[in-house]
């Protein structure tokens, strides 16, 4: 799994490519957080080059998601496709999170 993250205008896009499982998770939550720490308080999650994510990865979205909420913060996704798409859907996450299909399209509705 990489992170990288890109702040230059409007909210900071967080760009996760390969797999988010158990043995990742921890370490994206920990990137997350520092950025959040570091005063990031609007958060595009953008999935396009994700390979695969876990019931760890889905946590790792929601204890974001809460710890955004304490700075009155908030995250949106951008670019799930395939299975992570599938994932995403089946445990219902799009009735809580917005989905764009793109990062364009997620910093314009931001």
């Amino acid at each position: 799994m990489q992170v990288t993250s890109d702040n230059t205008t409007g909210p900071t896009v967080v760009s996760v490519t390969g797999r988010v499982d158990a043995v990742t998770a921890p370490d994206l939550e920990k990137q997350l957080f520092a950025l959040i720490d570091d005063g990031a308080a609007r958060l595009i999650v953008d999935f396009g080059e994700m390979e695969y994510i876990s019931s760890a990865g889905l946590r790792v979205i929601l204890a974001t998601a809460k710890k955004l909420k304490t700075v009155n913060g908030s995250i949106c996704l951008a670019g799930l496709q395939g299975p992570v798409r599938e994932v995403f859907e089946i445990s219902g996450f799009f009735s809580i999170f917005k989905a764009y299909e793109t990062v364009a399209e997620a910093r314009e509705q931001a």
